[in-house]
């Protein structure tokens, strides 16, 4: 049985861009990442319990996609004395979920960044090209004075996710930092191609994709497991 249309784009695609990594990638193994991980990956696991999962999985990415964030020496009196601290330089983040699974690790972000403005890019993927269609964005006004986390529990083609940085990008982000909670190989590879300044932070980097786009072994789709519509 031969390849349909889409079979066939995708793994030529693969076959490009794989293993051609030009950026920074921060694969997260610490212990704590990969416990919630085997969890979030349980088909068993209910949606009350993926969600809470995706928020803390979340919580330990953040720490590690915003340690080289610039800072800057501020004066602060303590309640002994006197000093020079260090706070994030400028007006600091914007955080940039793509709708709609990426709302899921919102939360887990806001709670480490509470001042954070907040943005929002509405992609969905075609099934049959497996390009991404945009349908909705509203980001902060004064991104270009902001280093935005772009967050997309998937990394799977990489098309959606390199299309989420270049909206962002071209609304003036200072930096950019893609946060995902499962990678693909082709996906990293993919987003690179178009953005190599961009650093992917995940929880995983898996085998490869399936002949639906789907990485494998993966944790399925994410968005019906957090809001329990499949």
């Amino acid at each position: 049985m031969g390849k349909t249309d889409s079979e066939s784009r995708l793994a030529s695609a693969a076959g490009a861009v794989a293993g051609r990594v030009r950026g920074k990638v921060t694969h997260v193994e610490h212990p704590l990442v990969q416990h919630k991980l085997s969890y979030l990956r349980d088909r068993e696991t209910p949606t009350v319990h993926f969600r809470k999962l995706v928020y803390e999985e979340t919580l330990l990415l953040t720490y590690e996609a915003t340690k080289d964030f610039p800072t800057e020496p501020v004066a602060i009196e303590t309640p002994l004395e006197q000093m020079t601290a260090q706070r994030i330089s400028g007006k600091k983040v914007a955080v940039c979920p793509v709708l709609r699974a990426g709302i899921g690790m919102l939360e887990g972000v806001l709670s480490l960044i509470s001042g954070a403005r907040v943005g929002f890019i509405g992609l969905y993927r075609d099934e049959e090209t497996l390009q991404p269609v945009e349908y909705y964005v509203k980001l902060p006004e004064d991104l270009a004075e902001r280093d935005a986390l772009v967050l997309d529990p998937m990394l799977a083609t990489g098309n959606s996710s390199a299309a989420a940085v270049a909206t962002v990008k071209a609304a003036g982000a200072r930096s950019v930092t893609l946060v995902s909670l499962v990678a693909a190989p082709v996906g990293i590879a993919r987003v690179h191609e178009e953005h190599p300044d961009v650093h992917i932070v995940c929880a995983a980097i898996d085998r490869e994709l399936n002949e639906k786009g789907y990485i494998v072994p993966g944790l399925g789709d994410a968005g019906d497991r957090l809001y329990g519509t499949k």
